[in-house]
């Protein structure tokens, strides 16, 4: 659940955008990027968004299903035009995004009362993010989403079983997609990142995201969730618990573009808890999916599929964007 759109990305690298010549566009958003990572790593996936009745919307819708994502729970807004992001790209490190969303947009108009509520609260496992706080109604029906699932049942075996998913119990993940565009303040952001992450079990962002919630990661646990994850960017990510932390390094690769790295990150972390491995291994895939994106200019178009993510965690490369196996080299 949160924001999707259309990114329009640079032709032309280490380029201010005012002298920009040509874009691709792509489907973006956290919901959007996440979504589309999942489905390529084999998990059942709908989004919970909106987005425009105008050539951008059908694009994002099109392209999701085509990448075999439910977007049933996908809403069109009658007149609020689908959000747009314009992006630059520096490499290795600097990729300054301006988003076209405000005042609003549809995905910050989603209402608790449309949304899918039962099959939100069922789900094994619920991506949520920063970004949806930001703004109502969207910021009331996130808190209302992520409050069903901490208050509906876990679903008996026989469902999980039917789900064809492994989950010794459900996980409900808050990823802080802290864009400071976006927010009338830090402050603000932080006071409504600690009410939502009462309500995950997981919290994950980058460590100047956990900054501008005024969180460290021990303190975002004494909030409620069981773990947090940061992200370092080529240098890995901790996972941290009540207990300790453990550090997982990075993989290097040329980058391209980070922007989405961190989309792919939470969507192979989230697909490895689902398949009943530890954070910290999840954090490992993690690291490899946030690694093949970070080496593509795209970001949704970029996420890896299950075969790109064994190759290069098990000793592969990444060369113009292809992930290469060890012995092709």
């Amino acid at each position: 659940m949160g924001r999707v759109g259309a990114d329009l990305y640079p032709l032309q690298l280490n380029t201010p955008l005012e002298d920009v010549r040509t874009f691709e566009k792509f489907v973006g958003g956290f919901a959007g990027n996440v979504a589309t990572g999942l489905a390529r790593l084999g998990v059942r996936t709908a989004i919970v968004s909106a987005v425009g009745n105008d050539g951008h919307g059908r694009y994002v819708r099109n392209f999701l299903e085509a990448e075999g994502v439910n977007t049933s729970a996908m809403g069109t807004h009658p007149t609020l035009r689908t959000a747009l992001a314009f992006c630059e790209a520096w490499p290795p490190d600097r990729f300054p995004v301006t988003f076209y969303r405000t005042p609003t947009c549809p995905d910050w108009e989603l209402r608790l009362e449309d949304l899918p509520v039962q099959m939100i609260a069922a789900a094994p496992i619920g991506f949520f993010s920063g970004t949806g706080l930001a703004r109502e109604p969207s910021l009331s029906a996130t808190l209302g989403a992520l409050q069903r699932r901490r208050n509906s049942a876990m679903p008996g075996p026989a469902a999980q079983a039917a789900s064809g998913i492994r989950a010794e119990r459900r996980t409900t993940i808050l990823d802080l997609d802290w864009r400071s565009e976006l927010w009338q303040s830090a402050s603000e952001f932080a006071a409504r990142i600690r009410e939502a992450a009462a309500l995950a079990d997981t919290l994950i962002g980058g460590a100047a995201e956990f900054e501008a919630a005024g969180l460290s990661p021990q303190e975002a646990l004494s909030l409620g969730p069981s773990v947090a994850v940061v992200k370092h960017g080529p240098r890995g990510a901790t996972v941290i618990r009540a207990g300790g932390s453990t550090h997982v390094e990075g993989l290097p690769v040329p980058v391209t573009n980070g922007l989405g790295a961190g989309d792919a990150f939470a969507a192979a972390y989230g697909a490895a808890i689902l398949e009943g491995r530890t954070a910290e291994e999840a954090a490992r895939r993690g690291n490899a999916a946030g690694a093949i994106v970070a080496a593509r200019l795209s970001c949704s178009a970029a996420m890896p599929r299950i075969d790109e993510l064994e190759t290069l965690l098990g000793g592969g490369t990444v060369v113009e964007g292809a992930v290469v196996a060890a012995a092709a080299r």
